[in-house]
């Protein structure tokens, strides 16, 4: 794979920092010892200024490059997940119950990488601004640190990101204009009745008959409400009730999560569901409240801006291992808080066969970081050129 030969000699560098952070992962906003670990980093590399708890535990280091010119963003995330690692590998988690099961270990890497190549060669105009977010997973900690004013602060105007994509072609790249990850949001249905002796159910207002019908209602929505060709995926994920074969129970919770691109469909789901739960609770002689909180808005990709990143991909990765348009998925990313801030462009670096992301069986491919890191640097050198 095609990498930027001074990113290459440090690459069994950028493979030992990717251990280190993989043994040690962090959750949410306390992604303290990581930060901790970057900082560190970006210390040894000669940044001209790191500015430490950005949003929790962010961080926004800037590189100055030669002349004048504006600051350009490159992002990366640094929170794990809440599970057990099975993967058995030497550098495995060493935290139970904690795992870098999406690859954000390796993510951080990259950028790392990039910003010890951009520290020593500077070649570049303007800025660059070194975006290592936490909470990506929950949370939003892109929305945190938007809202603390790191575009308006640190004067960036467009920024850019990559995740990497277990199933793709190691080294490759994936993107697409416009819309490119969906919106999520997240349903919890709180059904109260009146609970009994499961051989008198006549005397009982049965939460667990309405929760099922409740549940099958809910499904009509996207093949009865909603327009085929606008995307929308909603699932039931839980349904809790109950505690013995013979008790009818007082409650029934369902929750789960609904997965969209357009505004009016997002709008439409919430009043269908309010008025389901309505009518199944009347209907059923029991009390069904939703409530309905709206999570990560859709990731937008500039359209312009995704042509310029699918140009440096190409140059890194080849013509034949760019696909610029790959067409969008009902995944959510909180990146799309920084898309709605500024104009830039998130990208999928391929990882190659093996286990997906959030599987307790995933690693990060090591062999692809050098990729990622000669990207995000051939991307500033390409969109600032240095004045010479």
């Amino acid at each position: 794979m095609p990498v930027l030969n001074r990113i290459a000699d440090f690459a069994p560098q950028l493979t030992a920092w990717r251990h280190h952070l993989h043994q040690h992962p962090e959750l949410g906003f306390d992604c303290h010892a990581t930060a901790a670990f970057v900082a560190a980093r970006l210390r040894e590399f000669g940044v001209d200024e790191i500015h430490e708890g950005i949003g929790g535990t962010g961080i926004v280091a800037i590189l100055k490059g030669r002349g004048r010119g504006p600051t350009i963003g490159l992002r990366a995330d640094m929170d794990a997940l809440p599970m057990d690692e099975a993967t058995g590998l030497p550098h495995a988690s060493t935290v139970p119950g904690r795992m870098h099961a999406c690859g954000h270990d390796g993510h951080t890497t990259m950028l790392l990488g990039a910003a010890k190549y951009l520290a020593e060669t500077r070649n570049f105009a303007g800025r660059v601004a070194l975006i290592f977010q936490p909470a990506e997973e929950d949370g939003g900690g892109g929305e945190a640190m938007v809202r603390a004013g790191i575009m308006e602060r640190f004067r960036i105007a467009r920024v850019f990101a990559m995740h990497n994509a277990p199933g793709l072609p190691a080294g490759s790249f994936q993107t697409t204009p416009g819309p490119i990850m969906a919106a999520f949001d997240r349903f919890d249905i709180h059904v109260h009745g009146r609970g009994g002796h499961g051989a008198m159910p006549h005397l009982t207002a049965d939460p667990v008959v309405a929760a099922v019908a409740i549940v099958a209602a809910i499904q009509t929505i996207s093949s009865r409400n909603h327009y085929a060709l606008d995307d929308l995926a909603l699932s039931v994920t839980q349904i809790h009730a109950g505690s013995a074969d013979n008790i009818v129970p007082d409650s029934a919770w369902i929750c789960g999560t609904v997965r969209s691109f357009a505004p009016h469909v997002r709008d439409m789901v919430r009043r269908r569901m309010a008025e389901i739960c309505a009518g199944q609770g009347t209907a059923y002689g029991v009390e069904a409240r939703l409530d309905y909180a709206e999570g990560y808005p859709a990731t937008v990709n500039d359209p312009a801006e995704t042509g310029f990143a699918a140009a440096v991909a190409r140059e890194i990765a080849g013509e034949d291992a760019v696909n610029a348009e790959a067409g969008r998925e009902m995944g959510a990313e909180d990146f799309s808080y920084m898309l709605n801030a500024r104009p830039g462009c998130y990208l999928f670096l391929g990882q190659g066969e093996g286990p997906g992301v959030h599987s307790p069986h995933y690693d990060f491919n090591d062999e692809i970081a050098p990729v990622g890191a000669s990207f995000f640097a051939r991307l500033v050198e390409r969109a600032q050129p240095a004045r010479l």
